[in-house]
Protein backbone atom coordinates (compact mmCIF):
# COMPACT_ATOMS: atom_id res chain seq x y z
CA UNK A 1 0.00 0.00 0.00
CA UNK A 2 1.36 3.60 -1.34
CA UNK A 3 1.24 6.35 1.38
CA UNK A 4 -1.18 7.85 -1.44
CA UNK A 5 -3.68 4.86 -0.61
CA UNK A 6 -4.18 5.16 3.11
CA UNK A 7 -6.54 6.68 5.13
CA UNK A 8 -5.68 10.33 7.00
CA UNK A 9 -7.26 13.38 8.61
CA UNK A 10 -7.00 16.45 6.35
CA UNK A 11 -4.89 18.80 7.24
CA UNK A 12 -5.80 22.26 8.63
CA UNK A 13 -4.31 25.82 9.05
CA UNK A 14 -4.03 24.94 12.30
CA UNK A 15 -2.33 21.89 12.13
CA UNK A 16 0.25 23.95 10.23
CA UNK A 17 1.28 26.12 13.17
CA UNK A 18 -1.71 29.07 12.25
CA UNK A 19 -4.61 29.87 14.35
CA UNK A 20 -6.59 32.12 12.40
CA UNK A 21 -9.72 32.24 15.27
CA UNK A 22 -6.98 33.15 17.84
CA UNK A 23 -6.18 35.79 15.15
CA UNK A 24 -9.51 37.05 14.85
CA UNK A 25 -10.11 37.08 18.82
CA UNK A 26 -6.65 39.03 18.63
CA UNK A 27 -8.45 41.88 16.21
CA UNK A 28 -11.67 42.22 18.64
CA UNK A 29 -9.37 42.93 21.37
CA UNK A 30 -7.44 45.68 19.79
CA UNK A 31 -10.18 47.54 18.42
CA UNK A 32 -10.47 49.78 21.06
CA UNK A 33 -6.36 50.95 21.27
CA UNK A 34 -7.01 51.50 17.58
CA UNK A 35 -9.89 53.50 17.71
CA UNK A 36 -8.51 55.58 20.85
CA UNK A 37 -5.74 57.06 18.58
CA UNK A 38 -8.01 58.29 16.02
CA UNK A 39 -7.33 61.63 14.80
CA UNK A 40 -10.22 63.97 12.66
CA UNK A 41 -8.39 62.98 9.55
CA UNK A 42 -8.92 59.47 9.91
CA UNK A 43 -11.69 58.32 7.82
CA UNK A 44 -13.20 54.38 8.25
CA UNK A 45 -12.96 52.19 11.14
CA UNK A 46 -10.56 49.44 11.96
CA UNK A 47 -10.65 46.00 9.15
CA UNK A 48 -10.24 48.26 6.12
CA UNK A 49 -7.70 46.36 3.42
CA UNK A 50 -6.05 49.69 3.79
CA UNK A 51 -6.01 52.77 6.38
CA UNK A 52 -7.40 55.81 5.07
CA UNK A 53 -6.34 59.42 6.20
CA UNK A 54 -7.78 62.73 4.92
CA UNK A 55 -4.67 64.95 4.31
CA UNK A 56 -5.40 68.61 5.34
CA UNK A 57 -3.36 69.92 2.42
CA UNK A 58 -4.93 73.40 3.21
CA UNK A 59 -2.53 73.89 5.98
CA UNK A 60 1.00 74.18 3.93
CA UNK A 61 1.69 75.82 0.85
CA UNK A 62 4.13 73.38 -0.24
CA UNK A 63 3.87 70.23 1.93
CA UNK A 64 6.41 67.38 2.16
CA UNK A 65 5.76 64.20 3.67
CA UNK A 66 8.31 62.02 5.65
CA UNK A 67 8.51 58.33 6.11
CA UNK A 68 10.35 56.45 8.92
CA UNK A 69 10.36 52.68 9.67
CA UNK A 70 12.29 50.76 12.47
CA UNK A 71 11.86 48.07 14.92
CA UNK A 72 12.70 47.64 18.91
CA UNK A 73 15.42 45.20 18.19
CA UNK A 74 16.32 42.77 20.66
CA UNK A 75 14.53 44.96 23.33
CA UNK A 76 11.75 42.28 22.79
CA UNK A 77 13.75 39.24 24.18
CA UNK A 78 13.80 41.13 27.60
CA UNK A 79 9.97 41.70 27.53
CA UNK A 80 9.64 37.87 26.15
CA UNK A 81 11.86 36.91 29.39
CA UNK A 82 10.10 39.21 31.91
CA UNK A 83 6.51 38.43 30.29
CA UNK A 84 5.76 41.93 29.89
CA UNK A 85 4.14 43.41 26.65
CA UNK A 86 2.41 46.58 27.81
CA UNK A 87 5.17 49.06 27.56
CA UNK A 88 7.21 47.66 24.36
CA UNK A 89 4.66 49.21 21.79
CA UNK A 90 5.67 52.56 22.90
CA UNK A 91 9.11 52.25 22.50
CA UNK A 92 8.49 51.46 18.48
CA UNK A 93 6.59 54.64 18.03
CA UNK A 94 9.42 56.21 19.52
CA UNK A 95 11.43 54.96 17.04
CA UNK A 96 9.83 56.22 13.86
CA UNK A 97 7.92 59.02 15.13
CA UNK A 98 10.71 60.67 16.59
CA UNK A 99 12.77 60.26 13.02
CA UNK A 100 10.21 61.75 11.31
CA UNK A 101 9.96 64.53 13.68
CA UNK A 102 13.85 64.88 13.28
CA UNK A 103 13.27 66.11 9.97
CA UNK A 104 10.97 68.71 10.97
CA UNK A 105 7.55 67.18 10.38
CA UNK A 106 4.16 66.45 12.41
CA UNK A 107 3.74 62.76 12.51
CA UNK A 108 0.59 61.96 11.02
CA UNK A 109 0.01 58.34 11.40
CA UNK A 110 1.78 54.95 12.48
CA UNK A 111 1.50 51.66 11.57
CA UNK A 112 2.74 48.44 12.90
CA UNK A 113 3.61 44.85 12.20
CA UNK A 114 3.89 41.68 14.79
CA UNK A 115 5.38 38.94 14.11
CA UNK A 116 4.60 36.07 16.33
CA UNK A 117 5.47 31.90 16.62
CA UNK A 118 2.33 31.64 18.38
CA UNK A 119 -0.45 33.96 18.34
CA UNK A 120 -1.80 34.69 21.11
CA UNK A 121 -4.71 37.35 21.71
CA UNK A 122 -3.86 38.70 25.03
CA UNK A 123 -0.30 39.05 24.15
CA UNK A 124 -1.73 40.63 21.40
CA UNK A 125 -3.68 42.67 23.18
CA UNK A 126 -1.00 43.91 25.29
CA UNK A 127 1.63 44.59 22.62
CA UNK A 128 -1.21 46.86 20.92
CA UNK A 129 -2.38 48.82 23.59
CA UNK A 130 1.55 49.85 24.08
CA UNK A 131 1.73 50.66 20.29
CA UNK A 132 -1.62 53.06 20.60
CA UNK A 133 -0.02 54.60 23.59
CA UNK A 134 3.00 55.70 21.83
CA UNK A 135 0.63 56.77 19.25
CA UNK A 136 -1.19 58.98 21.91
CA UNK A 137 1.90 60.64 23.20
CA UNK A 138 2.73 61.36 19.87
CA UNK A 139 -0.59 62.66 18.55
CA UNK A 140 -0.32 60.40 15.34
CA UNK A 141 -2.92 57.92 14.45
CA UNK A 142 -2.68 54.30 14.53
CA UNK A 143 -3.96 53.77 11.08
CA UNK A 144 -3.25 49.96 10.61
CA UNK A 145 -1.48 46.98 10.89
CA UNK A 146 -0.77 43.64 11.13
CA UNK A 147 -0.09 40.02 12.72
CA UNK A 148 1.49 37.42 11.62
CA UNK A 149 2.15 33.85 13.12
CA UNK A 150 5.25 31.73 12.19
CA UNK A 151 5.12 28.72 13.65
CA UNK A 152 7.91 26.49 12.75
CA UNK A 153 10.08 29.98 12.11
CA UNK A 154 9.62 31.38 15.20
CA UNK A 155 9.12 29.60 18.77
CA UNK A 156 5.80 29.85 20.34
CA UNK A 157 6.42 33.32 22.85
CA UNK A 158 9.05 35.01 20.62
CA UNK A 159 7.87 37.94 18.42
CA UNK A 160 9.72 40.98 16.98
CA UNK A 161 7.65 44.53 16.50
CA UNK A 162 8.11 46.97 14.09
CA UNK A 163 6.49 50.09 12.77
CA UNK A 164 5.92 52.68 9.83
CA UNK A 165 5.48 56.62 10.35
CA UNK A 166 4.16 58.99 8.38
CA UNK A 167 4.56 63.01 8.79
CA UNK A 168 4.47 66.54 7.42
CA UNK A 169 6.28 69.21 7.12
CA UNK A 170 6.44 72.38 5.29
CA UNK A 171 9.19 72.05 2.73
CA UNK A 172 10.97 75.53 3.71
CA UNK A 173 10.88 73.89 7.21
CA UNK A 174 12.43 71.00 6.60
CA UNK A 175 15.94 70.19 8.99
CA UNK A 176 18.33 70.35 9.13
CA UNK A 177 19.09 73.74 7.60
CA UNK A 178 21.79 76.68 8.17
CA UNK A 179 23.91 74.71 10.75
CA UNK A 180 26.67 76.93 11.79
CA UNK A 181 29.58 77.53 14.21
CA UNK A 182 28.30 79.50 16.90
CA UNK A 183 25.02 77.18 17.08
CA UNK A 184 25.05 75.60 20.41
CA UNK A 185 23.69 71.65 21.25
CA UNK A 186 20.80 71.18 23.77
CA UNK A 187 20.43 67.78 24.84
CA UNK A 188 17.04 66.10 26.38
CA UNK A 189 17.24 63.62 28.66
CA UNK A 190 16.67 59.96 28.27
CA UNK A 191 15.35 58.13 31.90
CA UNK A 192 16.93 54.66 30.16
CA UNK A 193 18.29 52.54 27.57
CA UNK A 194 15.27 53.49 25.47
CA UNK A 195 15.88 50.91 22.38
CA UNK A 196 19.45 50.81 21.29
CA UNK A 197 22.30 48.69 22.75
CA UNK A 198 20.32 45.79 24.15
CA UNK A 199 22.14 42.90 22.60
CA UNK A 200 25.30 44.15 24.74
CA UNK A 201 23.40 45.44 27.64
CA UNK A 202 21.67 41.92 28.43
CA UNK A 203 25.12 40.00 27.59
CA UNK A 204 27.20 42.23 30.28
CA UNK A 205 23.88 42.28 32.38
CA UNK A 206 22.31 38.60 32.53
CA UNK A 207 24.94 36.15 30.99
CA UNK A 208 28.05 37.88 31.92
CA UNK A 209 26.91 39.09 35.78
CA UNK A 210 24.46 36.48 35.79
CA UNK A 211 21.75 39.12 37.13
CA UNK A 212 18.08 38.08 37.59
CA UNK A 213 15.40 40.12 35.82
CA UNK A 214 13.50 39.69 39.12
CA UNK A 215 16.20 40.98 41.24
CA UNK A 216 16.77 45.01 41.93
CA UNK A 217 18.16 46.67 39.38
CA UNK A 218 21.37 47.41 41.34
CA UNK A 219 22.19 47.21 44.98
CA UNK A 220 19.60 49.40 46.53
CA UNK A 221 17.41 50.08 43.95
CA UNK A 222 13.41 50.31 45.04
CA UNK A 223 12.23 48.71 41.45
CA UNK A 224 13.71 45.67 39.52
CA UNK A 225 15.70 45.00 36.41
CA UNK A 226 13.06 44.31 34.37
CA UNK A 227 11.35 47.49 35.26
CA UNK A 228 14.63 49.22 34.07
CA UNK A 229 15.39 47.24 30.69
CA UNK A 230 11.75 47.68 29.94
CA UNK A 231 11.00 51.55 30.85
CA UNK A 232 9.28 52.64 27.72
CA UNK A 233 11.09 55.52 25.31
CA UNK A 234 10.54 59.18 25.51
CA UNK A 235 7.90 60.10 22.61
CA UNK A 236 9.97 63.15 22.07
CA UNK A 237 8.07 64.43 18.69
CA UNK A 238 5.43 66.80 20.34
CA UNK A 239 8.08 68.51 22.41
CA UNK A 240 10.40 69.08 19.00
CA UNK A 241 6.83 70.54 17.30
CA UNK A 242 6.49 72.93 20.51
CA UNK A 243 10.39 73.63 21.04
CA UNK A 244 10.80 75.66 17.25
CA UNK A 245 7.65 77.38 18.16
CA UNK A 246 9.87 79.12 20.64
CA UNK A 247 13.31 79.03 19.50
CA UNK A 248 14.55 79.00 15.71
CA UNK A 249 15.68 75.25 15.57
CA UNK A 250 18.65 73.88 13.27
CA UNK A 251 18.52 70.49 13.22
CA UNK A 252 17.47 67.85 15.29
CA UNK A 253 19.16 64.46 16.02
CA UNK A 254 17.73 61.42 16.96
CA UNK A 255 20.17 59.49 19.10
CA UNK A 256 19.79 55.69 18.48
CA UNK A 257 22.34 52.93 17.07
CA UNK A 258 25.53 55.25 16.46
CA UNK A 259 25.44 56.86 19.94
CA UNK A 260 25.42 60.70 20.22
CA UNK A 261 28.74 61.31 17.86
CA UNK A 262 27.48 59.14 15.58
CA UNK A 263 24.00 60.82 15.41
CA UNK A 264 25.05 64.33 15.33
CA UNK A 265 27.54 64.00 13.12
CA UNK A 266 24.37 63.27 10.09
CA UNK A 267 23.40 66.57 10.15
CA UNK A 268 26.62 68.31 10.34
CA UNK A 269 27.32 70.43 7.10
CA UNK A 270 30.91 69.70 5.89
CA UNK A 271 32.24 72.93 7.30
CA UNK A 272 31.13 71.88 10.58
CA UNK A 273 32.12 70.16 13.46
CA UNK A 274 30.71 69.50 17.11
CA UNK A 275 31.69 68.90 20.62
CA UNK A 276 29.83 67.48 23.37
CA UNK A 277 30.98 67.75 27.00
CA UNK A 278 30.80 64.77 28.52
CA UNK A 279 30.18 66.11 32.30
CA UNK A 280 27.55 68.38 30.74
CA UNK A 281 24.58 66.18 31.99
CA UNK A 282 23.44 63.66 34.40
CA UNK A 283 23.77 59.99 33.05
CA UNK A 284 21.01 57.01 34.69
CA UNK A 285 22.54 54.57 36.83
CA UNK A 286 21.42 51.81 34.22
CA UNK A 287 24.57 52.98 32.01
CA UNK A 288 27.32 52.45 34.56
CA UNK A 289 25.76 48.94 35.59
CA UNK A 290 25.99 47.99 31.82
CA UNK A 291 29.76 49.07 31.93
CA UNK A 292 30.69 47.66 35.41
CA UNK A 293 29.04 43.95 34.41
CA UNK A 294 30.55 43.87 30.83
CA UNK A 295 34.17 45.84 31.75
CA UNK A 296 32.86 48.02 29.00
CA UNK A 297 35.57 50.24 27.31
CA UNK A 298 34.34 54.19 27.55
CA UNK A 299 34.14 54.43 24.15
CA UNK A 300 32.40 50.89 23.71
CA UNK A 301 29.74 52.99 25.65
CA UNK A 302 30.01 56.01 23.76
CA UNK A 303 29.41 54.56 20.50
CA UNK A 304 26.53 51.80 21.89
CA UNK A 305 24.64 53.86 24.27
CA UNK A 306 22.50 57.50 24.06
CA UNK A 307 24.25 57.84 27.65
CA UNK A 308 20.98 59.66 28.94
CA UNK A 309 20.14 61.89 26.37
CA UNK A 310 17.76 60.75 23.37
CA UNK A 311 17.44 63.85 21.52
CA UNK A 312 19.78 66.80 20.57
CA UNK A 313 18.95 69.80 19.45
CA UNK A 314 21.06 72.35 17.37
CA UNK A 315 19.73 76.12 18.05
CA UNK A 316 21.72 79.38 18.44
CA UNK A 317 24.14 80.29 20.73
CA UNK A 318 22.06 82.55 22.31
CA UNK A 319 18.88 80.35 22.65
CA UNK A 320 19.70 78.13 24.80
CA UNK A 321 17.93 79.08 27.80
CA UNK A 322 14.45 79.32 26.18
CA UNK A 323 15.32 76.34 24.78
CA UNK A 324 15.68 74.60 27.86
CA UNK A 325 12.65 76.05 29.62
CA UNK A 326 10.39 75.15 26.85
CA UNK A 327 11.35 71.55 27.35
CA UNK A 328 11.11 71.98 31.19
CA UNK A 329 8.02 73.59 30.79
CA UNK A 330 6.56 70.57 28.47
CA UNK A 331 7.86 67.95 31.09
CA UNK A 332 11.44 67.04 29.92
CA UNK A 333 15.01 67.72 31.44
CA UNK A 334 17.64 69.25 29.06
CA UNK A 335 20.82 70.74 29.01
CA UNK A 336 23.54 72.42 27.15
CA UNK A 337 25.92 70.12 26.22
CA UNK A 338 28.05 71.05 23.49
CA UNK A 339 28.92 73.62 20.42
CA UNK A 340 29.20 73.68 16.85
CA UNK A 341 32.56 74.83 15.83
CA UNK A 342 34.33 74.94 12.10
CA UNK A 343 35.76 72.30 11.05
CA UNK A 344 35.59 68.92 8.48
CA UNK A 345 31.58 67.41 9.37
CA UNK A 346 32.65 65.66 12.47
CA UNK A 347 31.33 65.30 15.79
CA UNK A 348 33.26 64.22 19.00
CA UNK A 349 33.19 63.79 22.74
CA UNK A 350 35.00 66.24 24.73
Amino acid sequence: MTRRDRERDPLTYTDAGVDTEAGEKAVELIKEHVRSTFRPEVIGDVGGFGGLFAFSGDRFGDPVLVASTDGVGTKAVVAQLAGRYDTIGVDCVAMSVDDVAANGAEPLFFLDYISVGKLVPETIDEIVSGVADGCRRAGCALLGGEMSEHGGVMEPGEFDLVGFAVGVVERSQVLPADVHPGNAVVGFASGGLRCNGYSLARRALLDVDGRDLGGPAWAGAGHSLADELLRPSVVYAPLMLELRRHVDVHAYAHVTGGGIVGNLARVLPDDCDAVVRRDAWERPRIFAEVQAAGAVTDGEMEEVFNLGLGMLAVVPGDATHRAIDAARSAGHEAWTVGEITPGHGHAQMG
